[in-house]
């Protein structure tokens, strides 16, 4: 039994990655850029402009690392008997399957109208990769660490991320769905 569970769990990691390999296919066929246009590969984008979404990492990071505790959360929750890998590729398919939608015209142009990304393009495929490898390193660190932790990390990425962009996953969430014009003029203070 204990022999099964583990071939479960490396099986479940092996279709994880397998999911993420589809992912970037898909977005190659969209046609989004390899890598940044600029023609560059930065481990870190720091600054707010059209760098971000491009390179490895940026302060959006933060937000797929905790769509990561997220997802640890919920599939915890709702599949708490199946073997970690299982619920690992369950969690890279949704972040899959929002880096696709993410990438569509209908998204990108909804972040230009909505929110302060006027300039927002879309990801590279390296980014979208990125992405959702900074969302399973947040299920795995989730699958280890205890609740209070995660949470204090979660709160502690949401307001270092709000201190420097004026941006979170929240107001980010809070923008898409429901756009508040204050909120825009305040992010566009910046």
């Amino acid at each position: 039994m204990a022999r099964s569970r583990k071939g479960m769990k490396q099986r479940g990691f092996i279709l994880a990655l397998l999911i993420a390999l589809g992912a970037a296919a898909i977005l190659y066929l969209m046609g989004r850029p390899p890598i940044c246009t600029c023609g560059t590969i930065a481990l870190w984008h720091g600054p707010i402009d059209s760098g971000n979404s491009q390179h490895l990492s940026d302060w959006y990071s933060l937000s797929h690392i905790i769509h990561g505790f997220l997802f640890y959360g919920a599939t915890h929750l709702l599949m708490r008997r199946r073997p970690l890998g299982i619920r690992l590729s369950v969690a890279v398919t949704i972040e899959a399957a929002w880096e696709i939608l993410e990438n569509s015209p209908i998204i990108i142009d909804r972040y230009r109208t909505a929110t302060i990304a006027l300039g927002y393009s879309g990801d590279s495929i390296l980014n979208s990769m990125s992405d959702i490898g900074m969302m399973a390193l947040g299920f795995l660190f989730a699958s280890r660490a205890p609740v209070w932790l995660t949470i204090i990390v979660a709160i502690g990425f949401e307001l270092l991320a709000l201190a420097v962009t004026r941006d979170n996953l929240t107001l980010n969430v809070l923008m898409l769905a429901w756009p508040v014009d204050a909120i825009k003029e305040w992010q566009g203070a910046l």
